[in-house]
């Protein structure tokens, strides 16, 4: 199965989040933690950062410091460097939390050529930013290679892959991406590429790793907010 190896992860779950035409996000999508986790699901698969499985609470230490070359995986890096160590999860919202993450995402799509970035006025005062597609290309091969994952029966899917069906599952982008019913009756399927059952070992843990920050990243916000 073919990879685009031009993109992060982070950066093909932004393709995913905007709406085509008016480069705006997809009603549904909790982007933000689901860039969030597609960041550190990099640094995890790059082998920059490890959990501590030593204890129950699977803290994160990085084992390689040195900058990857792109500007948010690196400031991430660093804070991992830097700060306090702490969960997988914790880190999910921290860099949830991170000011402009959409914008710096979209910018770096804008800057490869494959978005274009617009600026409306609302009501003369506040200026909202979008980003329509301009090369449709990358993401086409990017929705193709997660069809082929979901809709044939493969067994080759590569641990790249099951990230990105695995954080679209939990935050609305194959909903917002594939039709429902198509969706609903490959259940089982995808239920086998979520649970790690199509890849090995230790992409399955940072899968698995990877679900549970998404789950209590989205979730919370919403049993404080009732």
């Amino acid at each position: 199965m073919a990879i685009n190896d031009n993109l992060h992860l982070h950066e093909e779950i932004m393709l995913l989040a905007l709406r085509d035409k008016e480069g705006t996000i997809a009603s549904g999508v909790l982007y933000q933690h689901a860039v969030a986790a597609a960041l550190l699901a990099e640094l995890l698969m790059s082998n920059h950062i490890a959990m501590d499985t030593s204890n129950k609470k699977k803290l994160i230490d990085v084992v390689n410091p040195t900058p990857i070359g792109d500007p948010l995986l690196d400031e991430c890096l660093e804070l991992v460097r830097t700060k306090r160590r702490t969960s997988l999860q914790n880190w999910v919202a921290r860099f949830a939390g991170l000011k402009n993450i959409k914008h710096r995402v979209a910018e770096q799509l804008v800057r490869r050529g494959i978005l274009r970035a617009d600026e409306n006025q609302i009501l003369l005062i506040f200026t909202q930013k979008k980003y329509p597609e301009l090369n449709p290309e990358p993401e086409r091969r990017l929705i193709e290679r997660i069809r082929e994952a979901i809709f044939t029966d493969t067994e080759e899917l590569d641990p790249r892959t099951v990230v990105l069906i695995s954080l679209g599952e939990n935050t609305g982008l194959l909903r917002a991406t594939f039709d429902k019913k198509e969706l609903k009756a490959r259940r089982k399927r995808i239920t086998q590429i979520v649970d790690g059952e199509m890849t090995g070992k230790a992409a399955k843990e940072a899968i698995e790793a990877m679900q549970a920050a998404v789950m209590v990243a989205c979730i919370m916000p919403a049993i404080v907010t009732s």
